[in-house]
């Protein structure tokens, strides 16, 4: 049973496990404990148009986010294969992770029932996009999530924030 909690600001990180693209268990709890910034980037599907913009936006910003000496990660439900496929052909330089089983979306409530507000009453359970940064303790520092798949976050703050850190 999935518990979906509100994350506040200044709230502790929820913990998970997730399979990244080379097939090994990531956990939270081990990059928070490092004393890093953690950028988790909550994304609809792997090759749509706005997530590739998104990512490779990212991509393209990560120099910045490197300063900080932040993690990223991309987390959407789309398997670890297609994920694999996805970061190659975009050469990201962060880790995606699968939430194939829908369980961390939910756990930080950031998922649509359906996308029938785009048309696709059909595809259920996806990830929004939303962005959670927390610092190097582990507190919320930064959440913004779309309610519209077609939104896209704020890069420069995102950036910004992260360095604030």
């Amino acid at each position: 049973m999935i518990i979906m909690a509100e994350l506040n600001l200044g709230e502790n990180f929820l913990d998970f496990s997730l399979y990244n693209t080379d097939l090994k268990e990531v956990k939270l709890s081990d990059y928070i404990n490092q004393g890093k910034p953690v950028v988790l980037l909550f994304f609809p599907g792997a090759f749509t148009s706005v997530c590739t913009k998104e990512l490779c936006t990212f991509r393209d910003k990560m120099s910045l986010l490197n300063k900080a000496n932040a993690v990223v990660f991309g987390i959407s439900v789309d398997s670890p294969f297609s994920l694999a496929k996805f970061k190659a052909e975009n050469k990201l330089n962060f880790d995606l992770l699968s939430d194939y089983n829908r369980e961390v979306i939910k756990l930080y409530n950031v998922y649509h029932e359906d996308l029938s507000m785009i048309g696709l009453p059909k595809l259920k359970e996806a990830s929004k996009r939303a962005v959670f940064i927390f610092d190097k303790k582990g507190k919320l520092a930064y959440k913004w999530v779309s309610d519209h798949p077609g939104k896209e976050p704020d890069y420069d703050k995102v950036v910004e924030i992260v360095n604030s850190l």
